[in-house]
């Protein structure tokens, strides 16, 4: 496939062809994803649970992000790399310069961000600084302490209202993406709707322009034992993981996954 863009994951949410990113963090799996055709590779401080075994996202820090961008970077062709920046590296305006700059050096070639309005001022330097930004809102788990645990975000009307505002006024700081985490589905759709940008949901229904999965999760790999409502594992029936990764590329493009039973209620 053509390299893939922002100019790229515009058009797909202009034509109404849903979008789809996993997490990855190494040259192998960069390459079988983009074998199966994933557009986006998110490089998540999930690494941090997932990879370094630790009960959180909130030990990794910047230098172990760069160090798996360059690694994915390694084994992409095709696919946009999408990097977390990490908990407290954007505490202040210019750790958030400096800190995405490392990053994008890596091979990154979009920052994500975790939180809501008050992004703005950085999105809106970044973007003046060539660093494209996606804003990750609802369950945002690099606040997990102070949300209380791992909860569905927005299922009350002030939150809600609170979060439709939020995206759009990012969206006008220059946010060229969002990503939308346990949020129930018809606030999700509302929200989809709402902005210009690709919206890419995870335990966010099917109405938004794409998803993401956790990689491991999809392939039933989990050191807790503990699946998340909106995981489905791709493996299941599955000959191999190359064919697990095209049918998760194939369900999220003909919108038969998520399913109803993968979303949350208001």
């Amino acid at each position: 496939m053509p390299a893939i863009t922002l100019t790229t994951l515009q058009s797909l949410k202009q034509k109404g062809e849903k979008i789809t990113m996993l997490t990855c963090y190494d040259a192998t799996f960069s390459h079988v994803c983009n074998q199966a055709g994933v557009e986006v590779l998110l490089v998540g401080d999930s690494l941090g649970m997932v990879l370094q075994g630790h009960d959180s996202t909130l030990p990794v820090t910047t230098a172990d992000m760069a160090y798996h961008v360059a690694c994915v970077k390694r084994g992409n062709q095709d696919a946009l790399i999408l990097a977390d920046l990490p908990f407290m590296a954007n505490a202040t305006i210019e750790q958030t310069l400096n800190n995405s700059a490392q990053l994008m050096q890596a091979g990154a070639h979009m920052i994500k961000v975790e939180g809501a309005v008050w992004l703005a001022e950085s999105i809106r330097l970044l973007t003046e600084r060539g660093i494209p930004v996606c804003a990750h809102m609802g369950l945002t788990p690099q606040t997990v302490n102070v949300l209380g645990g791992y909860k569905v975000q927005g299922r009350n009307e002030n939150q809600a209202r609170q979060m439709r505002a939020d995206a759009i006024a990012l969206e006008q700081a220059g946010a060229a993406m969002l990503l939308l985490e346990c949020v129930p589905s018809e606030l999700a759709k509302e929200i989809t709707s709402a902005v210009k940008i690709p919206v890419i949901g995870i335990g966010a229904g099917s109405d938004t322009d794409g998803q993401v999965l956790v990689l491991h999760d999809m392939l039933g790999l989990s050191l807790t034992g503990r699946v998340p409502k909106f995981v489905k594992n791709f493996m299941t029936g599955q000959p191999d993981i190359q064919s697990a990764l095209s049918a998760y590329v194939a369900e999220v493009k003909a919108v038969s996954f998520p399913g109803i039973e993968h979303g949350f209620s208001a």
